[in-house]
């Protein structure tokens, strides 16, 4: 009988650890896009006050084009020159319209941003309470919008499977964020 005791006892660890296993390697996973995704809104927010706080010497253009150096320099540990991209914005209000009238972005993924393309009319938020808003940028102002695209790569092979697909259920692997300065 303590023959037969043992067997089951190996199949009942075999079930216990594969459950085991797949929470963890689910955990490392979910544990790092969400750290990635946290770096990921600070690189933009940054990007964005770089951008806005930049040289009027070299005009929006070299403003931009210095936060967006700054960005992916302080990008560690992620690599944003072979798997993001960053957009920096500069949105024009001229009272009636917001326009972009300047948009620089740098990294390998050559995506469009999602707020518009150069000389595009565009809609911007606004703030306040429901009695009272305040158009961002208020009339005659820049507002500097930065966009961060990275693609996370899965660390264990659960997360590569769910990145891959998994009957229908899928995780996206390109994390997003974008801050107004």
């Amino acid at each position: 009988m303590g023959r037969d005791q043992s067997g089951q006892a190996l199949v009942e660890f075999m079930f216990v650890s594969f459950i085991v296993l797949f929470l963890l390697f689910g955990m490392i996973d979910f544990c790092r896009s969400i750290s990635t995704h946290q770096v990921i809104i600070n690189l933009s927010r940054e990007g964005a006050n770089l951008a806005a706080r930049g040289s009027v010497t070299g005009g929006n253009d070299a403003a931009i084009s210095n936060a967006i150096a700054g960005v992916i320099a302080e990008a560690s540990p992620l690599n944003i020159n072979s798997n993001g991209e960053v957009i920096i914005s500069a949105v024009y209000n001229t009272g009636k319209n917001y326009v972009i009238t300047n948009q620089i972005s740098e990294g390998k993924l050559t995506l469009q941003s999602k707020l518009g393309t150069l000389n595009q009319t565009i809609n911007m938020p606004s703030v306040g309470t429901a009695n009272s808003t305040t158009a961002i940028p208020q009339s005659n102002q820049t507002t500097f919008v930065a966009e961060v695209f990275y693609n996370f790569k899965a660390a264990t092979p659960l997360g590569t499977v769910f990145v891959g697909g998994l009957r229908g259920f899928t995780v996206t692997n390109q994390l997003y964020d974008a801050a107004y300065f």
